[in-house]
C-alpha cells in the first residue's frame, strides 16, 4: 500500500499497475511518479500499452491490479464520474459534441459542477482567447464549422475549464497535419494555463515527446524499458531496444535533447543587447531551426534565471553537437 506523503512534489504515484485483456497483460507491473506541475510522456509503438495506462489513470479503464495515488487519494476509493471531473482529458479525435455550439461543449463539465452561467462564460472567454480563438467569432460554432487545429484547441479549453490539476492527453496532435501539429503543439508550451498543471502525455511521435516532455516513459510489450529525461534516453539507454528505438533521427533528437542551459558556458557573449528570439531553457534544434527560418547568421539567447544574454550561431551549434560527441 501505498503510504502518502505530503511533502513530497508527488502529484501522481502509481505502484505495480497491471492490466489484463483476456489473460494478456497489456500493461505488466509497471510503477511511475509524475512530480506536480511536470509533464510525463508515454512513448512506444502501436500495441504497447501507453493509450491503456493513460486511460486506466482516470478509470477509462479499471487495473487488473496495483495502486494509484492521484493528488493525495486512491483512484479506486473515488467515484469514476467524480474522479474524472478533477482529471481533464484531451484525446486525438477532440471527443467534441457536433450538435453542441463551441461553448456549449466548454461547458459541459462546469454545468456538471453548478457553476453559474457567468463564471462559466467568464472562464470560457478567457480560455478562447489564450488559445487565439476570440469568443465573439467562435463561441457560437459548431465543431464542423472549425478546422482541425481549432477543434483541438476547443477539446483543450474543455479539458482545462475546471481547472484540473491533472491532464491527460491522448495523441492529442496525432490527427493533425505536419505543419498545424508543429504550430499547436507551440502554442501548448507557451500556454500560461498550463505551467502549474501536471500532465501525462501519450504518443508515438518522438520529437513530439522529446519538445514536450520533463521525463519520458520508454514502453515496449507492456513494460516501462526505461524512464528519464530526453537527454537521458538519449545519451543513456539501458540496453539495445531503448538505443535502437531512437536510431532512424539520432541527430535531430541529440540536440532536441541538449538546451542551451547545459551548453551555457560556450556560448560567446552578447556583442549587443536586443531581444532574444530564444531562452536557455530551448533546445539546440530549435536553435537551428530559428536561425534557418529566419535566416540570420547569430540570434540572442536569454537566460531564464538571470535574465543576461548570449549569442549562438549555426557554426556554434554544430561545434558543440561534435564535441559532445568525442566525449561520449
Amino acid at each position: 500500500m501505498i503510504v502518502y506523503n505530503p511533502i513530497r512534489s508527488l502529484m501522481i504515484d502509481a505502484r505495480n499497475v497491471t492490466k489484463e485483456f483476456n489473460g494478456v497483460k497489456a500493461v505488466n507491473d509497471i510503477s511511475f511518479e509524475v512530480e506536480k506541475g511536470h509533464t510525463l510522456v508515454f512513448l512506444g509503438t502501436s500495441g504497447c500499452g501507453k493509450t491503456t495506462t493513460l486511460k486506466i489513470l482516470n478509470r477509462l479503464i479499471e487495473p487488473s491490479a496495483g495502486e494509484i495515488i492521484i493528488n493525495g487519494k486512491n483512484i479506486l476509493s473515488v467515484a469514476p464520474e467524480i474522479l474524472r471531473r478533477s482529471i481533464g482529458y484531451v484525446s486525438q479525435n477532440n471527443g467534441l459534441f457536433p450538435h453542441y455550439t463551441v461553448a456549449e461543449n466548454i461547458a459541459i463539465v462546469p454545468d456538471l459542477l453548478k457553476w453559474e452561467k457567468a463564471k462559466t462564460l467568464n472562464r470560457t472567454r478567457t480560455l478562447l482567447d489564450q488559445l487565439n480563438l476570440p469568443v465573439a467569432q467562435y463561441a457560437g460554432k459548431y465543431p464542423d464549422e472549425l478546422s482541425g487545429g481549432q477543434k483541438q484547441r476547443v477539446a483543450l479549453a474543455r479539458a482545462l475549464v475546471s481547472d484540473p490539476p491533472v491532464l491527460l492527453m491522448d495523441e492529442p496532435f496525432g490527427a493533425l497535419d505536419p505543419i498545424t501539429r508543429a504550430g499547436v503543439r507551440r502554442e501548448f508550451l507557451e500556454l500560461q494555463e498550463l505551467k502549474s498543471k501536471t500532465i501525462v502525455l501519450v504518443t508515438h511521435d518522438v520529437q513530439e515527446a522529446f519538445e514536450l516532455g520533463d521525463r519520458i516513459c520508454l514502453m515496449d510489450k507492456g513494460l516501462i524499458v526505461q524512464t528519464g529525461t530526453p537527454e537521458e534516453l538519449i545519451f543513456q539507454p539501458v540496453n539495445e531496444f531503448a538505443r535502437n528505438f531512437f536510431s532512424h533521427q539520432r541527430l535531430q533528437l541529440e540536440l532536441s535533447a541538449l538546451k542551451f542551459n547545459s551548453i551555457w558556458h560556450l556560448l560567446a557573449e552578447a556583442a549587443s543587447s536586443g531581444a532574444a528570439a530564444l531562452n536557455s531553457g530551448q533546445s539546440l534544434w530549435e536553435g537551428m531551426e530559428m536561425l534557418s527560418e529566419k535566416n540570420e547568421e547569430k540570434l540572442l539567447v536569454r537566460n531564464v534565471d538571470d535574465h543576461s544574454l548570449r549569442e549562438v550561431s549555426i557554426q556554434t551549434i554544430q561545434s558543440v553537437y561534435l564535441q559532445n560527441k568525442k566525449s561520449r
